[in-house]
């Protein structure tokens, strides 16, 4: 049976606390059978992200230098170091029930950056992988971080890639913890920049491939908390 999967198009800057609660929410009702896997497609307000695994001294400002920047921070529960968050930046939360595809992290991992390597592919952009780190690079340059949290194999949390950032807020930390590796954008690796419901067009054809699912689109106004 072909899995289904329920996609949201989530329109404005979305708050990373207020959409955060929103996948536990999600993720609890897919365990228990009562909604279906969902797949949250969404730009957030500037904000930087501290996983599991982060060492404070990788944000390398102070919190007077992120008021003056206006990024938030926030410690949360998905796997990794620090990460950053931003408008021009595609994220992408599948709250997937594991069970209807395989109950495996490395699989997971890895159909998450063939989704993006997927999504490259359509603008002529070879996506890499490199040995050690999870996530998707670009003539060595970092195009879309990942970082998961699983339970009763049910994900949440998920990829997100750059499309047109505001790539100085990068210099506000050590990309998820490693040093000497850049970042990069669609922007910056082609001669326009496309527009971000394209690229969710081609993401949501990109799960429909790699996860071999159908996908049912809806679109949810999420305004910015203040």
């Amino acid at each position: 049976m072909i899995p289904s999967v329920n996609c949201i198009r989530m329109s404005g800057l979305v708050d990373y606390k207020t959409m955060l609660a929103k996948q536990r929410a999600v993720q609890q009702a897919v365990a228990s059978g009562d909604t279906p896997s969902t797949l949250f497609l969404l730009e957030h307000i500037p904000t930087i992200t501290l996983g599991r695994n982060a060492l404070r001294d990788h944000v390398l400002c102070d919190s007077k230098k992120l008021t003056q920047e206006k990024v938030d921070i926030i410690t949360t529960d998905r796997g990794g170091d620090v990460s950053y968050h931003g408008p021009g930046q595609l994220v992408a939360y599948p709250v997937f029930n594991l069970h209807q595809w395989q109950p495996s992290v490395d699989w997971y991992l890895r159909t998450l950056e063939e989704t993006v390597i997927q999504i490259l592919g359509r603008y002529g952009l070879k996506g890499d992988r490199i040995p050690k780190y999870t996530g998707v690079w670009v003539e060595g340059a970092k195009v879309a971080a990942i970082g998961i949290a699983i339970k009763h194999w049910v994900s949440w949390h998920g990829f997100a890639l750059n499309i047109n950032p505001n790539m100085e807020h990068w210099r506000l930390i050590v990309p998820c913890g490693i040093k000497n590796k850049p970042i990069t954008s669609l922007a910056q690796l082609l001669p326009a920049v496309p527009p971000m419901q394209e690229v969710i067009t081609h993401c949501i054809a990109a799960f429909e491939e790699t996860f071999a699912c159908t996908i049912t689109e809806t679109t949810l106004d999420e305004p910015k908390e203040s």
